[in-house]
């Protein structure tokens, strides 16, 4: 089948189309789909004499999959084998008038729901959707139910705002979805949807209990350390069989929203990882919070009791210059004194911020430190990562990036910014082609410019569970009172939280 001049009945739809970069992109995102879909097939795909994406017939899910995204993800995969769930259904209905004619009473029926495909460890998180593939009858889908039932597989065991890798399959009876919803025919709705929901759900999580991922969380020995106990204490590796029900409680939680920021009870330290979030807020002089009050802490065996107080959120941190630092919370969270009261302040957030201005002035400057590769760092790209590797390019190279295509989707990293470590090279290129392909086709140079700082940033800054000696965590307190904007970091978390003296003298009955 060939296509050609195919607005020219319609001449109309072609206006709403967007720039070629954009049109190529779902091009791109559609033929991979099918590529995923129908393993048995070949698929090319070229563009301007460029090959995007070339695949040959395979007899397995899996090959397909390494065809299309490379080793690098494949050893964090894990097949999900077909799993059957058997509806039985209730007789159909029978009027009283017509039930004298039938001779014997209908049969319950039975209709069979079948899933497979290939789904991500909790270690695999993604920024977007994009990497969720949907097929339902062998149709390409975009269902809520489903998406809904994976995140609830993957809950507390993601960070929030991450998303895994999925490639399922699900095949049902015609009768039991109907794909007439919408025009586009890839909104569907189910027969008997909260089932549906239910055995994804179920079938997902079973996997992902059973393959028992080691977790890299240590539990000290004990919640509780005595105020003589000297030294700084250990953690124990977590068993994978807690991993759930740890997750209900930790607090240490570095992708946590601003209206998840609330205090809780004080819990062993933990070791989460950073991953960057996806957008990047715009700084305004005024942090506007028409809420303020935090809830109360509940009184719990080790927990900090707050009988009567509320934490604030700090709308303006003009008082860091005279802060005095105490200590650090968990070797995550910084304790100072003030004039006005006692300060908490997430290191990990203050820390991004501080770097956040650094890397965008050096960048406007064109002074921004580079670092050279022993030896090039070699990535495969996904054809949409591949599309916007072709459209910010030029800013990724501003930044202190040193790149060049290698191969077929593959390109070669030779050179990366100096506040970058090696070991996060990689996860900072995909993050920013994540980024751009999900949410900034269509945005401006500078919303990307801010949003690769943003990652560079983030993944360069000190992390939670860190010690700090009081000499810089002083430096780390002036560095934010020197930033233009030192109220949040730049994906809009609070930096401080302030514990009035008015409130603590109300606290102890002294007022």
């Amino acid at each position: 089948i060939s296509v050609r001049d195919l607005f020219f009945n319609v001449p109309a739809r072609k206006k709403f189309l967007r720039s070629d970069q954009t049109e190529l992109a779902h091009i791109g995102s559609l033929f991979t789909h099918y590529s995923l879909g129908h393993a048995n097939k070949r698929f090319e795909l070229y563009h301007e004499g460029r090959e995007l994406l070339s695949v040959t017939p395979v007899s397995t899910l899996r090959d397909r999959a390494f065809q299309v995204f490379g080793s690098e993800i494949m050893q964090d995969l894990l097949d999900l084998t077909p799993r059957t769930f058997e509806l039985r259904l209730p007789p159909p209905y029978i009027p009283p008038s017509s039930r004298a004619v039938v001779s014997a009473p209908p049969e319950p029926e039975t209709t069979t729901f079948v899933l497979e495909g290939l789904i991500s460890g909790p270690q695999i998180q993604k920024l977007n959707r994009n990497s969720i593939f949907l097929f339902v009858n062998g149709r390409l889908i975009r269902d809520k139910v489903i998406l809904h039932a994976l995140s609830a597989a993957y809950h507390n065991l993601m960070p929030p705002g991450c998303y895994p890798f999925a490639l399922l399959f699900l095949n049902c009876d015609a009768s039991e979805v109907d794909v007439n919803v919408h025009p586009s025919k890839t909104e569907v709705r189910f027969r008997h949807g909260s089932l549906v929901h239910d055995f994804v759900r179920d079938a997902v999580r079973e996997l992902l209990m059973k393959s028992r991922p080691v977790s890299s969380m240590p539990l000290p020995s004990s919640p509780v350390v005595s105020r003589g106990e000297a030294g700084h204490q250990r953690g124990v590796a977590l068993p994978y069989s807690e991993f759930s029900a740890l997750m209900e409680t930790v607090v240490l939680d570095p992708e946590a929203s601003e209206s998840e920021h609330r205090p809780a009870t004080v819990l062993p330290e933990v070791m989460v990882s950073e991953p960057s979030r996806a957008a990047v807020i715009r700084e305004t002089p005024i942090v506007a919070t028409p809420d303020r009050k935090i809830n109360r802490v509940p009184e719990t065996h080790g927990a900090l009791d707050l009988i009567s107080s509320e934490w604030d959120r700090v709308d303006s941190l003009a008082a860091l210059p005279d802060l005095r630092p105490l200590g650090q919370l968990h070797d995550s969270f910084i304790i100072a004194a003030g004039r006005d009261g006692l300060w908490i302040i997430d290191q990990h957030v203050a820390h991004e911020r501080v770097l956040f201005e650094q890397v965008l002035r050096h960048r406007a400057a064109g002074t921004v430190e580079s670092q050279q590769l022993l030896m090039p760092l070699v990535v495969q790209l996904t054809p949409g990562q591949q599309l916007e590797y072709a459209r910010i390019g030029d800013e990724l190279s501003a930044h202190g990036f040193e790149t060049e295509p290698f191969g077929q989707r593959t390109i070669a990293i030779k050179a990366a910014p100096a506040a970058v470590g090696p070991s996060d090279i990689e996860k900072v290129i995909f993050e920013i082609l994540e980024i751009a392909e999900g949410e900034l086709r269509s945005a401006s140079l500078d919303d990307i410019r801010r949003n690769v700082c943003a990652t560079i940033a983030c993944r360069a800054a000190i992390k939670i569970n860190t010690k700090l000696e009081l000499k810089k965590i002083d430096w780390l307190l002036r560095s934010l009172a020197a930033c233009e904007y030192p109220m949040t970091c730049p994906h809009g978390r609070p930096i401080a939280l302030r514990y009035s003296t008015k409130d603590i003298l109300k606290s102890f009955q002294r007022i």
